[in-house]
């Protein structure tokens, strides 16, 4: 069972921020910037290259489900980065599709 399994399953605390049927996100504990939150599909995808064609959907919910955890935090007219890493070189680092989203300040490309 991944972290963000145990998390989902609330054995383990984290400060939600958002939670449909399909879908949690939560504050990332080492944010990368004054907004960053993660956004998990509660189906256990190890990352998206290993997403099937039945989990279009459910990737579609994680997409919107980020953009309203955006809406929420006020970051809709100022602008946000989302993020998904793939791998170990892509930066992955938790073996479940997750999504970052970052905001609060301005964003710089490329990311360092």
């Amino acid at each position: 069972m991944t972290l963000f399994e145990k998390i989902i399953a609330r054995q383990i605390p984290a400060a939600i921020v958002y939670e449909d049927a399909e879908v949690l996100a939560f504050r990332d504990l080492h944010p990368q910037a004054p907004v960053h939150v993660l956004i998990v599909p509660k189906k256990p995808i190890p990352r998206v290259a290993a997403a099937a064609a039945e989990d279009a959907v459910l990737l579609g919910r994680l997409l919107l489900g980020a953009a309203e955890v955006a809406r929420q935090l006020g970051l809709q007219d100022t602008g946000y980065r989302l993020v998904i890493n793939n791998g170990r070189d892509g930066g992955e680092t938790v073996p479940h599709l997750h999504c970052h989203l970052l905001g609060g300040r301005p964003l710089t490309w490329p990311p360092g």
